[in-house]
C-alpha cells in the first residue's frame, strides 16, 4: 500500500495548479463538430473474454486487433469503445501503457479513434488478474469483470490506488489527439443480480466515488471529453427526478452519453430528452436484435439527430454476446438462439447480415444529420 501512496503523491504533485474546469456547452460542440461522425462499436478481439485477456501482455494481440480493425474501417467505422481495467495498472504501469499506444498506433492507421472506458460495474465483481476461464458454454458474456472489483470498491485504503490509475492512464495519454474521449464509469449503479453483489453498499460506495473519479480525471487537464453514460429507464430531462448518480454523469461530463437497447420510438424519445443540455451526445451501447434495437430501425435516427453511435458487439468471439441475457437463467447449449442478440460479424470477418453492414456503410458516408436511401 505504501508503493500506491507514494505514486498517487507524485501524480498530486504533478497536477497542474488550476485543473480545467468542465467544458461549456459551446467548448463541447466546437470538439464535436471536429470530429467525424462517431460510428463505431463496443470492441473487444475475438480470442478474449474480458478486459484482462484483452490487455495483459501474455494474451495481448495486435495481429488480430489490425485485421479486425482493418474490417472496421471498411464499413466506415471512426471510433470503438474500448474497456481498460485498474488491476491491469497495478500488474504493470509501463507495460499497459506500451500496449495502450500500440493499439492507438493500430486504430489510428484505421482512422478509428477509440473511447476509453475506465471503471465498469457490470458482470463478474471478483476480477483475477492472469489466466482467464474459458467461456461457460452458450452464456452471455460470462467472463467478463467489473473494476474495480467488490474488495477495491469497498475498501477505502484501495482508493489511492484507483486514484492513481485515474490520473496514470489519464494523464499518460492526455494530449493524444488519436483518442475521441474518456467514458469514466460504466452503469457505475448496474447491480448485475446473478452475482449477488452487496447492492446498496455498492451504489453508496459509486455514489461518493463517481464525483471523485472526475475530479481525478480532469486533474490532468486532458484535451479529450469525459463522460459516463446514463442508462436507466428515466426522465433525464429532468435532473430533480434523478438520482445522485445519474446527476453526477449529467452535470459532470463534457458530452453527454446514454444506453438505450429499445424500440426506435424509445430511443428517440430519450434521446430527445437529453438534447436540452445543449451537449453533444453520443449512444455508447444500443443494438440488441431481441429486444427490438436493430441497425435498420436505431442507427438513422442517430444519423438524422447527430448523436454518436456505438453499438454493443463487433466480431463474435468469447464474450459470446450473440447469445441473449437471459442465457444467464437458461444456456443455449442444444441450440444457438433463433436471431444473434449483438456482435455484426462472424470470427472470419464475414458478416451476421449483409444488409446490416450496408446500411452501416451507407450511413457513415452520408454527411452530418443527413439520412440517405438505405439498401433495400
Amino acid at each position: 500500500m505504501k508503493k500506491y501512496l507514494l505514486v498517487a503523491a507524485a501524480l498530486l504533485a504533478a497536477t497542474p495548479a488550476t485543473a480545467r474546469e468542465r467544458w461549456t456547452p459551446d467548448e463541447a460542440k466546437a470538439w464535436y463538430a471536429g470530429q467525424k461522425w462517431p460510428l463505431g462499436a463496443n470492441y473487444i478481439n475475438a480470442s478474449s473474454i474480458n478486459q484482462l485477456e484483452m490487455w495483459q501482455e501474455g494474451t495481448f494481440n495486435p495481429t488480430q486487433i489490425d485485421r479486425e480493425l482493418g474490417w472496421a474501417q471498411a464499413m466506415g467505422m471512426t471510433t470503438m469503445r474500448v474497456f481498460l481495467h485498474d488491476l491491469l495498472w497495478q500488474q504493470d504501469a509501463a507495460g499497459f501503457k506500451k500496449r495502450i499506444d500500440t493499439f492507438l498506433a493500430i486504430a489510428a492507421r484505421h482512422g478509428i479513434k477509440p473511447l476509453f472506458v475506465l471503471f465498469d460495474s457490470c458482470w463478474d465483481p471478483h476480477p483475477r488478474l492472469g489466466p482467464q476461464h474459458p467461456p461457460i458454454p452458450g452464456v452471455h458474456n460470462s467472463g467478463w469483470v467489473q473494476g474495480p472489483g467488490a474488495e477495491a470498491l469497498n475498501n477505502p485504503v484501495e482508493e489511492p490506488r484507483l486514484e492513481a490509475y485515474v490520473k496514470g492512464v489519464v494523464g499518460a495519454f492526455a494530449k493524444d489527439d488519436r483518442i475521441l474521449g474518456w467514458d469514466l464509469w460504466n452503469e457505475p449503479d448496474n447491480p448485475v443480480g446473478q452475482y449477488q453483489d452487496n447492492v446498496p453498499a455498492k451504489i453508496a460506495r459509486v455514489t461518493r466515488l463517481l464525483p471523485r473519479v472526475y475530479d481525478w480525471a480532469r486533474s490532468v487537464d486532458p484535451v479529450q471529453p469525459l463522460t459516463s453514460g446514463v442508462w436507466h429507464d428515466a426522465h433525464w430531462d429532468r435532473l430533480d427526478g434523478l438520482d445522485a448518480i445519474e446527476k453526477t454523469q449529467l452535470t459532470q461530463s463534457d458530452v453527454i452519453s446514454f444506453h438505450d437497447y429499445s424500440w426506435p420510438e424509445t430511443f428517440e424519445a430519450r434521446a430527445k430528452s437529453l438534447t436540452g443540455y445543449g451537449r453533444p451526445i453520443l449512444c455508447t451501447e444500443y443494438m440488441a436484435r431481441g429486444n427490438g434495437s436493430t441497425f435498420d430501425t436505431i442507427l438513422p435516427i442517430g444519423k438524422k439527430m447527430d448523436i454518436g453511435m456505438i453499438n454493443w458487439g463487433f466480431v463474435n468471439g468469447k464474450t459470446q454476446t450473440d447469445m441473449p441475457w437471459d442465457s444467464w437463467q437458461r444456456p443455449y447449449v442444444l441450440r444457438p438462439p433463433t436471431i444473434w442478440f449483438h456482435d455484426i460479424l462472424h470470427g472470419d470477418g464475414t458478416p451476421y447480415r449483409a444488409r446490416e453492414v450496408e446500411i452501416i456503410k451507407a450511413l457513415a458516408n452520408a454527411p452530418r444529420g443527413q439520412v440517405p436511401p438505405l439498401p433495400e
